[in-house]
Protein backbone atom coordinates (compact mmCIF):
# COMPACT_ATOMS: atom_id res chain seq x y z
CA UNK A 1 0.00 0.00 0.00
CA UNK A 2 1.00 3.69 -0.70
CA UNK A 3 2.21 5.92 2.08
CA UNK A 4 1.08 9.61 1.93
CA UNK A 5 2.16 12.94 3.56
CA UNK A 6 0.78 16.36 3.28
CA UNK A 7 2.88 19.59 3.98
CA UNK A 8 1.69 22.95 2.81
CA UNK A 9 -1.32 23.84 5.09
CA UNK A 10 -1.62 26.99 7.35
CA UNK A 11 -3.37 30.32 7.63
CA UNK A 12 -3.76 32.68 4.55
CA UNK A 13 -6.50 35.54 4.17
CA UNK A 14 -9.58 35.76 2.12
CA UNK A 15 -8.31 35.84 -1.65
CA UNK A 16 -5.04 34.43 -0.94
CA UNK A 17 -3.39 31.63 -2.23
CA UNK A 18 -1.96 28.30 -0.37
CA UNK A 19 0.30 25.30 -1.99
CA UNK A 20 -0.55 21.56 -0.48
CA UNK A 21 1.73 19.30 -1.62
CA UNK A 22 1.51 15.31 -1.11
CA UNK A 23 4.54 12.85 -1.17
CA UNK A 24 3.32 8.75 -1.67
CA UNK A 25 6.18 6.51 -1.07
CA UNK A 26 5.75 2.69 -0.60
CA UNK A 27 3.92 0.54 -3.40
CA UNK A 28 3.17 3.44 -6.03
CA UNK A 29 3.30 1.13 -9.29
CA UNK A 30 -0.34 0.62 -10.22
CA UNK A 31 -1.69 3.49 -8.17
CA UNK A 32 -4.58 4.42 -10.03
CA UNK A 33 -5.88 7.86 -8.65
CA UNK A 34 -5.05 10.59 -6.59
CA UNK A 35 -7.67 12.94 -4.50
CA UNK A 36 -7.71 15.64 -2.02
CA UNK A 37 -10.58 15.90 -0.06
CA UNK A 38 -11.40 18.15 3.08
CA UNK A 39 -13.21 18.23 6.10
CA UNK A 40 -14.59 21.01 7.83
CA UNK A 41 -15.48 20.73 11.87
CA UNK A 42 -18.90 19.13 12.43
CA UNK A 43 -18.81 18.25 8.66
CA UNK A 44 -18.46 15.34 6.47
CA UNK A 45 -15.09 15.06 4.73
CA UNK A 46 -15.94 15.83 1.16
CA UNK A 47 -14.63 15.55 -2.24
CA UNK A 48 -12.28 18.41 -3.36
CA UNK A 49 -10.63 17.31 -7.07
CA UNK A 50 -8.56 13.78 -8.36
CA UNK A 51 -6.08 12.76 -10.90
CA UNK A 52 -5.48 10.16 -12.74
CA UNK A 53 -1.80 8.97 -11.85
CA UNK A 54 -0.43 7.67 -15.53
CA UNK A 55 -2.78 10.35 -18.04
CA UNK A 56 -3.04 13.14 -15.21
CA UNK A 57 -7.36 14.11 -16.29
CA UNK A 58 -8.29 15.87 -13.54
CA UNK A 59 -12.07 16.34 -12.13
CA UNK A 60 -13.04 18.76 -9.44
CA UNK A 61 -15.89 19.47 -7.00
CA UNK A 62 -17.59 22.57 -8.45
CA UNK A 63 -16.95 24.67 -5.28
CA UNK A 64 -13.65 24.57 -5.93
CA UNK A 65 -13.59 24.85 -9.95
CA UNK A 66 -11.47 27.78 -11.22
CA UNK A 67 -9.73 28.20 -8.42
CA UNK A 68 -7.96 24.91 -7.22
CA UNK A 69 -5.63 23.13 -9.57
CA UNK A 70 -4.80 19.46 -8.94
CA UNK A 71 -1.46 17.96 -10.55
CA UNK A 72 1.31 15.42 -9.98
CA UNK A 73 4.72 14.59 -10.65
CA UNK A 74 5.29 10.75 -11.44
CA UNK A 75 8.93 11.04 -11.16
CA UNK A 76 9.05 12.65 -7.91
CA UNK A 77 5.87 10.68 -6.57
CA UNK A 78 4.26 13.94 -5.40
CA UNK A 79 0.42 15.43 -5.39
CA UNK A 80 -0.17 19.05 -5.71
CA UNK A 81 -3.14 20.84 -4.88
CA UNK A 82 -2.59 24.88 -6.26
CA UNK A 83 -5.46 26.79 -4.08
CA UNK A 84 -6.39 30.19 -5.46
CA UNK A 85 -9.08 32.64 -4.41
CA UNK A 86 -9.32 31.28 -1.14
CA UNK A 87 -12.66 31.94 1.00
CA UNK A 88 -13.28 31.26 4.43
CA UNK A 89 -15.51 28.43 3.70
CA UNK A 90 -12.45 26.69 2.07
CA UNK A 91 -11.40 26.30 5.80
CA UNK A 92 -11.22 22.56 6.82
CA UNK A 93 -8.35 19.63 7.16
CA UNK A 94 -7.30 18.59 3.92
CA UNK A 95 -6.15 15.33 2.93
CA UNK A 96 -4.71 13.34 0.25
CA UNK A 97 -5.65 9.85 -0.98
CA UNK A 98 -4.90 7.68 -3.34
CA UNK A 99 -6.42 4.26 -4.75
CA UNK A 100 -5.01 1.35 -6.72
CA UNK A 101 -8.82 0.25 -8.79
CA UNK A 102 -9.76 1.88 -11.86
CA UNK A 103 -13.27 2.95 -13.01
CA UNK A 104 -15.05 4.55 -15.75
CA UNK A 105 -16.53 6.89 -13.85
CA UNK A 106 -14.50 9.96 -11.66
CA UNK A 107 -13.69 8.59 -7.98
CA UNK A 108 -15.20 11.33 -5.88
CA UNK A 109 -16.17 9.01 -2.81
CA UNK A 110 -14.43 8.92 0.18
CA UNK A 111 -15.00 4.70 0.03
CA UNK A 112 -13.15 4.64 -2.72
CA UNK A 113 -9.63 5.28 -1.86
CA UNK A 114 -7.26 3.11 0.40
CA UNK A 115 -4.52 5.29 1.64
CA UNK A 116 -4.92 8.40 3.37
CA UNK A 117 -2.78 10.94 4.55
CA UNK A 118 -2.90 12.08 8.03
CA UNK A 119 -4.35 15.85 7.10
CA UNK A 120 -3.38 19.43 7.00
CA UNK A 121 -5.20 22.09 8.47
CA UNK A 122 -6.17 24.98 5.99
CA UNK A 123 -7.52 28.50 8.02
CA UNK A 124 -9.15 31.39 5.72
CA UNK A 125 -9.64 34.26 7.46
CA UNK A 126 -11.98 37.00 6.49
Amino acid sequence: QVQLVESGGGLVQAGGSLRLSCAASGRTFGMSTMAWFRQAPGKEREFVATITWVFGSTYYADSVKGRFTISRDNGKKTGDLQMNSLKPEDTAVYYCAANYQRSTDWQISAGEYDSWGQGTQVTVSS
